[in-house]
């Protein structure tokens, strides 16, 4: 006799993500999860921002081409965790007069804390974020990174490895040593989620 667990808060996909049943991911065939990563209550995923490839023929018929080269609008690697509220939005912007959204691409191991906005072009491995950040459209965010509490980055921001980020604008106002990368690592935080 099998004991069925009963209906908890998240849905565990075959790759081991954790979704909660109080998110919204819009738009989810645009969106990769690589797998193990956790998504809590009131975050937001805008899956449906695509780019928006003109069509050699006709704007108003596009070809199947022009779908394929804009499938994805949000790609996340393993073991990231998003926070209750947080919100990730492909970044967009007006170019020769037509406005595009570009792909949100998230590496391994990415912790996003509760409400912060995600606008990124680029979010390394190994990056922190805290409550309240606003990372501001076509940032960079490379790897081993810590983006304290409350944090504005502005927009085409690049912010190097091992750096400590605050302020409003942000700005570089630590490094982190090579041997203090221990708390980047999000497996356990993962195996922590859906086991109550």
């Amino acid at each position: 006799m099998s004991k069925k667990p009963a209906k908890g808060e998240y849905i565990e996909t075959d790759t081991g993500n954790k979704v909660s049943r109080k998110c919204q991911i819009i738009g989810t065939t645009n969106i990769i999860l690589g797998g193990k990563t956790v998504i809590q209550a009131e975050v937001i995923i805008r899956g449906d921002l695509l780019r928006s490839v003109p069509s050699s023929s006709s704007s108003i018929n596009p070809s199947p081409n022009d779908k394929q080269q804009s499938a994805v609008a949000v790609a996340i690697g393993r073991y990231c965790f998003f926070s209750r509220g947080c919100a990730l939005r492909p970044p967009g912007r007006s170019t020769k007069g037509v406005f595009s959204h570009y792909p949100l691409k998230i590496s391994d191991h990415v912790f996003v804390g509760p409400g912060s906005v995600i606008e990124a072009a680029i979010l390394g491995s190994h990056v922190h974020i805290g409550a309240g950040v606003v990372v501001g459209k076509f940032a960079i965010i490379k790897d081993y990174v810590k983006v304290l509490d409350g944090a504005i980055i502005p927009a085409n921001m690049v912010i190097p490895s091992f750096s400590i980020v605050g302020g409003r604008p942000a700005r570089i106002v630590g490094e982190i040593a090579e041997g203090e990368v221990d708390g980047f690592d999000l497996r356990d935080l993962w195996r922590s989620i859906g086991n109550n």
